[in-house]
């Protein structure tokens, strides 16, 4: 198995957009998952995280069964949006070293519109591993350009988080594995990451 970096970014991705995940109540994610796009009860005006590691989301939704989070969303968004709120992202915690002192990071935290925490990657039983994977905070400006210009499709992957899960419980990660999305390293260059490495 390749090294992975402590501090990368791995997703599905083609040349012009990258799949993150995200989890809501069925309230939410059906009627998303049925027009393609965020409306109705999904709020604007508040933090949404999204997360290119299906793994990590499983970790987070517990296979999609915490309350709340029952419907599982695969969202396609371009490239050039998750790269512009990478450029526009601070970290959620303070870093010495990273930050030139602690009020510095306070003030860029309040006016960035997303924001990076590195989480434990995690394996097909959840637990975690030696590398980080990246979650991204979106809110004010991001938000709304998440929903009106980022997202080209969105599509319910809760079938599939229920058949890994049930494989898994099962004991069969080997076939539980062939059915992951194929996550690989999202080709970003170091300019884009250099403040957010924590």
């Amino acid at each position: 198995m390749e090294e992975q970096p402590q501090r990368g970014i791995r997703a599905v991705h083609s040349e012009t957009t990258i799949t993150v995940y995200q989890a809501y109540p069925p309230e939410i994610g059906l009627p998303a998952a049925r027009e393609g796009r965020f409306g109705g009860a999904w709020k604007r005006d508040r933090m949404t995280w999204i997360k290119p590691s299906f793994l990590w989301m499983m970790y987070r939704c517990g296979w999609g069964t915490k309350a709340g989070q029952e419907t599982v969303l695969a969202v396609d968004i371009t490239r050039e949006g998750f790269e512009w709120a990478l450029r526009n992202a601070c970290l959620s915690s303070y870093v010495r070293g990273v930050h030139p002192d602690l009020v510095g990071w306070q003030r860029e935290l309040r006016s960035a519109p997303a924001r990076v925490q590195w989480e434990p990657e995690r394996d097909l039983r959840l637990q975690p591993l030696s590398y980080r994977s990246l979650q991204l905070g979106l809110s004010g400006e991001a938000v709304r350009r998440y929903a009106d210009e980022w997202t080209v499709g969105i599509r319910d992957v809760t079938p599939l988080a229920r058949e890994i899960h049930a494989l898994v419980r099962g004991g069969d990660l080997d076939s539980a594995a062939r059915l992951l999305p194929q996550e690989r390293a999202y080709p970003v260059g170091d300019e884009l990451l250099a403040h957010l490495r924590g």
